[in-house]
Parts: structure tokens; sequence; C-alpha cells
């Protein structure tokens, strides 16, 4: 089916075949085997085409790619391969982006995603919104998020350089970005909830063995203190629920991740906490909607997961429009 486009007053209106909703690695992989597979599809992305990994300092596990590369340079070869198939990534700004995904009418077989100026209508989407960083959910902390309080190292580290900060979790990611840190500032606090990580030995014996890195076991959050920025942190031992306010000028936050499923929301299956439910050929509990990265309910949050999902979206979005049209 040819694209169609035309304006209804302000309002563009976009009709394809398929429309994937994210240009982060698991779009970027849809959108490329799309290109492959001959599809009529749109790939649109509110911000920056990239995704979460545009804000890692350092990937060193994607096969092909030999020593670390930054998060950023791997998603501009990704974003620049789609380029090479001649895939126009469609980048708006948040008013401009999809605000509503809902079923086209009567119109069986159909979906309408709407927006400030223009809309779609589609016959199959790949939802590839990513996810959001988690909260600790303490007082002080949305008061001072962007004034002591981030969710990024790579982004905002420079700005504490020689400086003490903390950092919150125990995953590969907060691991990675201690260590980043700890070229930048003077020293890194970890805190802990647990009594040891859940990163791979690899980071763990390199944290282990940086002298600007010290531990804070079993150990929580309770409170950030500041008036105009952040001063100290309030942190409880789980243990012997002692309590220690500790003066570090920035604090990060790596305790999980949220998804950004919204969009879907009412319209396909998710888990208790939100993520997309798929089968193994990313397809959810709607017909003609697959879900794929870090937005659905998978085992594994890597770029390389992301990828693959992508790959496989975009190979039954295929099959799914081969039966319908």
């Amino acid at each position: 089916m040819e694209e169609e486009k035309r304006e209804t007053g302000k309002m563009e209106e976009i009709r394809t075949n398929l429309l994937i909703i994210g240009a982060g690695p698991g779009g970027l992989a849809a959108a490329i085997y799309a290109r492959r597979g001959g599809l009529d599809f749109h790939i649109v992305e509110k911000n920056m085409a990239g995704g979460q990994i545009m804000n890692t300092d350092s990937i060193e596990n994607y096969p092909g790619i030999k020593g670390p590369v930054s998060g950023f340079d791997l998603a501009q070869s990704i974003a620049s391969h789609c380029r090479d198939f001649n895939i126009e990534i469609e980048e708006y700004t948040p008013i401009d982006s999809i605000e509503s995904l809902e079923p086209g009418g009567n119109k069986i077989n159909e979906f309408v995603c709407r927006g400030e100026i223009r809309h779609y209508i589609t016959k199959s989407i790949i939802i590839a919104t990513g996810a959001s960083p988690d909260r600790l959910g303490v007082e002080g902390e949305n008061r001072l998020i962007g004034r002591g309080v981030s969710f990024c190292a790579t982004c905002d580290g420079a700005l504490y350089r020689d400086r003490e900060v903390a950092v919150v979790g125990g995953g590969d990611m907060a691991i990675d970005e201690a260590l980043f840190l700890s070229n930048l500032v003077k020293k890194v606090y970890i805190i802990h909830r647990r009594d040891e990580l859940r990163a791979c030995d690899m980071l763990q014996c390199r944290a282990m063995e940086n002298k600007k890195i010290e531990f804070l076991w079993n150990s929580v959050v309770e409170e950030f203190r500041g008036s105009d920025k952040l001063e100290e942190v309030r942190i409880r031992n789980k243990k012997d629920n002692s309590v220690i306010d500790l003066k570090v000028d920035a604090v990060f936050e790596y305790v999980g991740w949220r998804p950004n499923s919204s969009l879907a929301s009412g319209l396909v299956e998710t888990d208790s906490r939100g993520f997309i439910i798929t089968d193994n050929t990313m397809k959810t509990s709607r017909g003609g909607i697959f879900a794929v990265g870090d937005v659905r309910n998978t085992p594994l949050r890597q770029v390389i997961t992301a990828v693959s999902d992508g790959a496989v979206a975009a190979m039954y979005a295929d099959k799914y429009l081969y039966e319908i049209l």
C-alpha cells in the first residue's frame, strides 16, 4: 500500500502499514529489518535517536565492537546504519510526539496514533519506547532533582569534578557509572541495600580495587537534604538500624527501571510493574501490536537483546501484514 499523507486543518494525517514508536536500539533494528523486508513504515522518536544508551559512558559487551565504546557513539553508529538504508528517523520535540494510541474505530486491523500536529493511521505497531530510571521515592528527592540528585553520571558527572558523590545501586549500571565517576571526582560512595553486588564479576573486581570507591553495605537512603542544592543524604543501615548523615555534592540513582508503556495502557496486557507482556515473536495480547526492548517483560535489558527483539518483531510484523492485506 502506498503511503498516504493529507492535511486536515493544521493536523497532518499519515497512513502507513507499520509504525515503529521509539528509535532506541530496538526500534532502529526493527526499522532496518522492515526496510529489508520492503515494508511501508515510519519510525518516530520524541527526542534524539539512540535511546537510553546515549547516557552510558562505556559499553564493552556488544559483539563485533572491540574495546569500550560510548553509548552515544554506538547509538549514532546504529542510526547511521539506518540512514544508509534511506530510513528517515522522524525526530520530534515532545510536544509533537505521539500522545495516544487507540483502535481505529469501526475499522478492524487499524490503529490511530495521535500527536499534537500529526497523527498516524497504521495497520501494525512496534512499541520500542524503552524504560526510564526508577526513583527511590524518599523525602527531598523530587525537589532536588537537577540540583544534586541525578540519574545520569555521564550527563552530570563533570559538574562535580574533584568533589565527593554517591551512587545508589548494585547492578552493572550502578557500578559502571561509579567507575566512570571515579575518574572525575575525589571520592565515590556506593550505597547498596544488600551485602553483595549484583553487577558482573569484572565490574565488581574493578570497583573493589578502586581506592576512590567506598561501599556502604546494607544501607538505604531515607532522605535528601539541602535548601537550594543537595548538601547531605540520610542513610540507614538495615542491619543495626544506625543512621548517618553523609555529606556529598551529588547522588546518582540506579535502582531499577519503569517502563514507558503508558501509551499502550488498556490496549495490551502488562505485568504488575507495567512492562508489556509479549511472546517470543514479540507479539502482545492485541493482534498487530508488538513490543521490543526495555518496555517489554524481558529477562535481560541490554543493547544486544533490544536489537534482537527489533529484528524478530519486524519479521513477524511482516508476516502479520501479509495475512491481513
